[in-house]
């Protein structure tokens, strides 16, 4: 009877094991995911007609003029070879087995990013397969901003803050302002090994520069965060706090006796902090404080631009990007990247392509060409955090009264609406 029990305790005791290995090894699999069932699948499996057809799309490349090679890669020539050649010790790496240049890489990554197509339409379209085109896209993105954002993206110097804000006070007439500021919502589809999320967004903060040029980024606070908990933890709010950006010393303003420090502008969802000036809020303002809304909005269309150009030109971020979140923030980076390295290497030209005249909002310009290309990306809400409502109140105080005694109420006020 003993021996019996025991052997039914036996019995039992292994098929909790095997159970529980099972269990295991299904769960290891969930967290891999799909795993591949062909290293090539059989479709694109004909080599010569797929390499033939990827030679062909190359040789066509390479014959179109710079205005057609720059609707499909938001660049010239010159500057794409410039930066395969940055990137391609990174993207072809030795003994790949799939026989895709380097140059073909960085065109399908190009393509996927400028006008927004899906990896399952480039997988078809290269007759490669789709784990490989996302691969393929992935690697770049990340080459893209390993290589480009420390020449490119890089915290300016003193001296650089410096000239930045003699381009606002030249072109916008916003004296001591360093930038501009803002933050967008980019659309995230879950891949469908993630079922359990649902669509969610990312929030993207940027500060740009006269030029349109991005000088500060922060990436990766999601939707789901409250607002307060996004601006508290952004590089923005760490950075100013502790005091790790080189800023310079502040200055008199000029027909003032009075000296205020350097700022970014930016709208009402930001919180009233020492180094951000926003308009004031109200419906019974007086003509000084109206003259100021006005110059202080023109100086903030700048950031609204910068984005303009940005989703305009790389599509992409208009768009539910179905990633995983690791792979979105690398295609994210890279747009951001590339945007800037596409200006700085195409202004020397003798016509800018990618932000031609007439592209951006301006001051005898109501509305830039770019909006009729996209819809605006959707802005973050009001971000509550610490404020310091005393002293941005002087400074903007200050100001308000600068822009009013650079000429008298009635001129003041005449000028602003015919300027804006």
């Amino acid at each position: 009877m003993l021996q019996q029990k025991a052997r039914v305790l036996v019995a039992a005791a292994a098929f909790f094991i095997l159970a529980a290995n099972a269990i295991s090894l299904i769960q290891d699999q969930q967290k891999q995911g799909r795993r591949r069932r062909f290293k090539i699948n059989p479709k694109n499996s004909k080599g010569r007609h797929r390499i033939a057809n990827q030679y062909q799309y190359l040789k066509e490349i390479r014959s179109l003029d710079n205005s057609q090679f720059f609707n499909h890669t938001r660049m010239t020539r010159l500057v794409f070879e410039k930066l395969l050649q940055k990137i391609k010790p990174m993207i072809c790496r030795q003994r790949r087995s799939d026989g895709i240049t380097g140059e073909l890489r960085l065109l399908i990554t190009l393509k996927y990013l400028s006008q927004g197509t899906s990896m399952q339409s480039l997988a078809w379209t290269f007759q490669i397969g789709f784990t490989t085109v996302h691969q393929i896209i992935n690697e770049t993105c990340k080459a893209i901003w390993d290589v480009l954002h420390s020449e490119y993206l890089k915290l300016p110097t003193r001296e650089q803050w410096l000239e930045i804000a003699k381009g606002f006070k030249n072109q916008w007439k916003f004296p001591n302002c360093i930038g501009a500021i803002d933050g967008k919502h980019i659309n995230v589809q879950p891949t469908a090994h993630d079922s359990s999320l649902k669509d969610f967004s990312i929030v993207l903060l940027v500060a740009c520069d006269h030029k349109y040029r991005f000088t500060m980024v922060d990436i990766g606070a999601y939707e789901t965060q409250r607002d307060g908990i996004v601006s508290r933890n952004s590089q923005f709010g760490t950075k100013w706090d502790e005091n790790h950006v080189d800023m310079p010393e502040e200055c008199v303003l000029p027909v003032t006796n009075v000296s205020i420090p350097y700022f970014f502008v930016g709208n009402e969802a930001f919180p009233l902090k020492n180094h951000v000036i926003r308009p004031y809020t109200g419906k019974n303002l007086n003509s000084t404080q109206e003259i100021f809304n006005r110059y202080q909005n023109a100086a903030s269309k700048v950031i609204e631009n910068a984005f303009g150009i940005l989703v305009s030109r790389w599509p992409v971020l208009n768009k539910k990007i179905n990633a995983k979140p690791d792979k979105v923030y690398n295609i994210i980076k890279s747009v951001i990247v590339l945007h800037n390295y596409c200006l700085t290497e195409l202004q020397d030209g003798e016509e800018n392509i990618y932000c031609p005249w007439g592209y951006t909002d301006d001051w005898d310009i109501k509305d830039g060409d770019w909006r009729e290309e996209q819809d605006p990306l959707q802005s973050v809400g009001r971000m509550a955090a610490k404020s310091q409502k005393k002293i941005v109140n002087n400074m903007r105080d200050t100001l308000a009264e600068y822009f009013m005694k650079t000429d008298s109420t009635e001129s003041a006020i005449a000028a602003s609406k015919e300027l804006f």
